[in-house]
């Protein structure tokens, strides 16, 4: 006579919970409509703070993690259910936000709808994560005021959203790039949330983790997003990295500026303000805005003196050097100079031999 496992009543009570959460309701249609509007208006809008709200109200998860628990059960009836759940509310999404973006019409789309076209290996990393935590807030009652914060960590309604707002633009690039997100987001969720219910409730459920048919699938699609995901981390790192660079040169420069140059430098009709170097532009431009009391300085001579110096120090890269010049009056009456005893200021120490540097004029 078989022995029935101690937890077998728990785990029924969960098969029952996931089979809920898989079906398609009224409940799941109008907060998806909801989350959707929300999030449209919110990328439009360019709100942070109202596309974190779409996150919270989207139900997505629910099938998601059912379609995880399914897998593992082994019930392909009950995971295509899920499936058909979470695919029926994509295209309500999707067609949604295409409406939406046709009726609004914008020109051009800001940082929210952009930042979610270019996805890397770090959002598949989070994504694995937030699936197996919300997993093991599933089975933790004691852990479940953390799937809020999931919500907003992974979120499937808004890349969605920002497919319609692209599709309905007809920028497709960036669509697809959108549409990556989605599906780094959902499979990475899928399978961390696979691995953690077997390592929890190990026996039936790791074994068919390793050997499922459906689950082996699964993490085989989710492998083969590192190849698109890659190459977008790795040009994000190339990205950085040169945005690093470019930084540091910039500080050089302008310290060479003021600090070897004369005209730059050391004039005192001429105050250099700030330094902004052009990397679109080939050869770079090196924007310098400056005060000057002499509306005649610098004159071209000196500028092309200043370019040559930078071109030289910078060899073999080469840069175009443009000066702004904003004009400033002095104006106030003289005033005869203090007695020696009153100045507060000590007179400048001579430079001793051989220590001053040579300037470029």
């Amino acid at each position: 006579m078989s022995t029935v496992p101690p937890d077998d009543s728990r785990l029924d009570a969960l098969r029952q919970e996931f089979e809920h959460e898989a079906s398609f309701s009224q409940v799941f249609v109008v907060l998806t409509v909801g989350a959707t509007l929300i999030a449209t208006l919110g990328l439009l809008a360019n709100s942070t703070g109202v596309v974190i709200g779409a996150m919270v109200v989207a139900p997505w998860i629910l099938p998601l993690q059912a379609m995880a628990f399914e897998i593992l059960r082994g019930r392909l009836p009950m995971f295509l259910r899920a499936l058909r759940t979470l695919m029926l509310g994509v295209v309500i999404c999707v067609l949604l936000a295409m409406a939406v973006g046709h009726l609004v019409a914008l020109p051009s789309f800001g940082s929210e709808v952009m930042a979610r076209t270019s996805p890397n290996l770090l959002d598949l990393g989070v994504a694995l994560v937030a699936g197996a935590v919300a997993m093991y807030a599933k089975l933790r009652r004691d852990a479940i005021s953390a799937l809020a914060g999931l919500a907003i960590a992974v979120a499937l309604v808004p890349p969605m959203c920002v497919v319609g707002l692209l599709l309905a633009s007809a920028h497709w690039q960036q669509a697809y790039g959108a549409s990556l997100l989605f599906a780094t987001n959902l499979l990475g969720i899928m399978v961390g949330a696979m691995a953690t219910l077997g390592i929890l409730e190990g026996g039936t459920y790791r074994h068919r983790l390793l050997h499922s048919r459906l689950g082996l699938t699964s993490v085989a699609l989710t492998a083969l997003l590192v190849i698109p995901l890659g190459g977008s981390f790795f040009r994000l790192l190339d990205r950085s990295r040169r945005e690093v660079a470019a930084q540091r040169l910039e500080t050089l420069i302008e310290q060479q500026l003021r600090a070897n140059t004369i005209t730059l430098g050391s004039d005192p009709a001429i105050d250099l303000i700030d330094t902004s170097i052009d990397w679109e532009q080939n050869p770079p431009v090196i924007r310098a805005r400056v005060r000057v009391t002499d509306p005649e300085l610098p004159t071209p001579k000196q500028v092309a003196a200043v370019q040559a110096f930078i071109n030289r120090s910078q060899a073999p890269r080469r840069f175009r050097l443009v000066v702004q010049r904003t004009a400033v009056d002095l104006i106030g009456p003289d005033t005869a100079p203090n007695p020696r005893e009153l100045e507060v200021l000590p007179a400048p120490a001579l430079p001793l031999p051989g220590k001053e540097g040579a300037k470029v004029e």
